[in-house]
């Protein structure tokens, strides 16, 4: 199980990158999740929990960006 210091440690570094890199993880999180939803639709995907854990990435990732976002609007 996760601990709250393993989620803030992961979005702690994800804000020491840079913008293009976060989009490009984002965009490469996203296709893994596509196809490990394929992969458990066709009951091949053996850890399920990992649908989970990209889900939770991708939101991260999506949050950093956003805060970028506002931060740059001010």
């Amino acid at each position: 199980m996760a601990t709250k210091t393993d989620t803030d440690v992961a979005a702690t570094e994800l804000r020491k990158r840079p913008d293009a890199e976060l989009k490009s993880l984002l965009l490469a999180k996203t296709e893994e999740l596509q196809k490990s939803m394929f992969k458990h639709e066709l009951k091949q995907l053996r850890n399920t929990h990992s649908l989970k854990n990209l889900k939770h990435d991708i939101a991260r990732l999506n949050t950093v960006l956003s805060e970028r976002k506002a931060k740059a609007k001010e």
